[in-house]
C-alpha cells in the first residue's frame, strides 16, 4: 500500500525524489537498465558476441592480444549499452513515476540487493 501524500512510486510531490525515495530510484533505474542489457545479451549467439567484441575491440586498440571470455562479455556488453535507447534517470524517473508497475514487472530485482548493500555498509 502506498503512503497517502505519496505517489505509488513512494515520492511526495514536489519533493524531485530526494533522499530514501531518490536511492529507490535510481536503484530501480540501474536495475531497469540492467535488464534491457541482459535482454539484448541473451538474445545474442556465441559467435555474434564475439563480433560485437571483435568491432568494440577495434574501437579500442588499447586491449591487445587474444580476448579471453570475460573481455568479449565485456565489451559485448559496452557495445550493447551504447547501442540501446536508454532512456535518461530523469526521463526515466518521470515515466516511472507515473506507471511504475509497469516497469517493476520488467526488473530484475537487483535494486532491492543494491539497496540491501548500501544500507549495510552505511551509505
Amino acid at each position: 500500500m502506498t503512503d497517502p501524500g505519496k505517489d505509488p512510486a513512494g515520492v511526495a510531490p514536489g519533493d524531485g525524489g530526494e533522499g530514501e525515495e531518490h536511492s529507490v530510484l535510481e536503484a530501480k533505474y540501474m536495475d531497469f537498465c540492467s535488464a534491457r542489457v541482459a535482454e539484448a545479451l541473451l538474445s545474442l549467439s556465441p559467435d555474434e558476441m564475439y563480433l560485437l567484441a571483435q568491432e568494440a575491440l577495434e574501437e579500442a586498440p588499447t586491449m591487445a592480444g587474444e580476448l579471453t571470455y570475460d573481455a568479449i562479455v565485456r565489451l559485448a556488453t559496452e557495445r550493447i549499452s551504447r547501442g540501446l535507447s536508454l532512456p535518461t534517470f530523469d526521463e526515466w524517473a518521470e515515466v516511472y513515476r507515473k506507471d511504475p508497475e509497469r516497469y517493476d514487472r520488467e526488473m530484475l530485482g537487483l535494486w532491492r540487493t543494491d539497496l540491501e548493500g548500501a544500507d549495510e555498509d552505511g551509505s
